[in-house]
């Protein structure tokens, strides 16, 4: 998805609520606005919008500044915690829905109004609640079911942290309908802290590493060594060798946009994305590129 100008007002405001997280001196909070707003000045606005994010090196910026390296640290800690608190009722409502899979879709869907840079704050019960109510805005869940059950390989793009745990029950769902597991699952994290984006650690605190056959890869921060970008030849070689890959969020959607045979799944939050979907803001989405 091609950056808007709206973006670069959004990568601002993401740095602002950043380092307010990491200090509580308000010069420190300046200075990194300052230099953030300079290094933009100086960019070119093109790209996709989180190609953009990570060229600013807000984080890198913000760690700098404060010694703070994961300003998201103690919230990603308690998204896991409230999403692993309500598995036994999610698993319960997800295997009384005839269409069981269908159901783990949308809970993992739910999932996604986990995010801290499009929504402040969320109601993650009733979020669930709704969209079981609501219809898809995007509804390619019939090709979607075909591919998890004929796939042998799943390269899975996480989002947040809490939303994985999710995930996880989708990948476990997914299991359970094929009656097989996957022969390989690749579950993608970031490589290093940037928002409340789900890395390793996260990965690791909800048992994801518990799945039959799971290996973790990272990909880039905008730190440098943390992992390639998106559009690298080496992420698109794991796309192309693997039977069935999906992209949960809207990162991964405004990244990953333009490549086929991609199954997204999200909340359309925000305005840029919505539109760019053909939705309106708040529409669910299962969508194969």
């Amino acid at each position: 998805m091609k950056l808007r100008l709206d973006c670069v007002v959004c990568i601002v405001k993401q740095a602002l609520e950043a380092v307010r997280l990491a200090t509580n001196d308000p010069k420190v909070q300046e200075e990194v606005l300052r230099r953030v707003m300079c290094r933009l000045i100086e960019m070119e606005w093109v790209g996709t919008p989180p190609q953009l994010v990570r060229a600013s090196r807000v984080a890198e910026l913000i760690e700098k500044l404060t010694g703070v390296d994961d300003p998201y640290k103690d919230i990603k800690r308690a998204s896991n915690d409230e999403a692993m608190a309500m598995v036994g009722e999610v698993k319960s409502l997800i295997a009384s829905h005839e269409d069981s899979l269908r159901a783990a879709i949308k809970v993992a869907i739910a999932g996604n109004i986990i995010d801290f840079v499009a929504v402040k704050t969320y109601d993650l019960r009733a979020t669930i609640e709704k969209i079981f109510k609501q219809e898809l805005a995007i509804d390619d869940y019939s090709k979607l079911r075909e591919e998890v059950l004929s796939a042998e390989t799943l390269l899975y793009f996480a989002d947040n942290a809490g939303e994985i745990v999710f995930d996880k029950l989708l990948i476990e769902e997914m299991i359970r309908v094929r009656g097989k597991p996957f022969k390989r699952i690749s579950f993608i994290v970031k490589g290093g802290p940037t928002i409340n984006d789900a890395t390793i650690e996260d990965a690791l605190y909800v048992g994801l590493d518990k799945l039959p056959n799971i290996e973790f890869k990272k990909v880039t921060s905008g730190k440098p060594g943390t992992g390639p970008e998106h559009s690298s030849p080496e992420v698109l070689s794991w796309i192309r060798n693997h039977d069935l890959v999906i992209s949960k969020g809207q990162g991964n959607y405004e990244d990953l946009s333009e490549v086929g045979g991609v199954y997204f799944l999200l909340i359309a939050k925000c305005p840029v994305v919505a539109e760019d979907l053909g939705v309106r803001v708040g529409g669910i989405v299962i969508k194969r590129g």
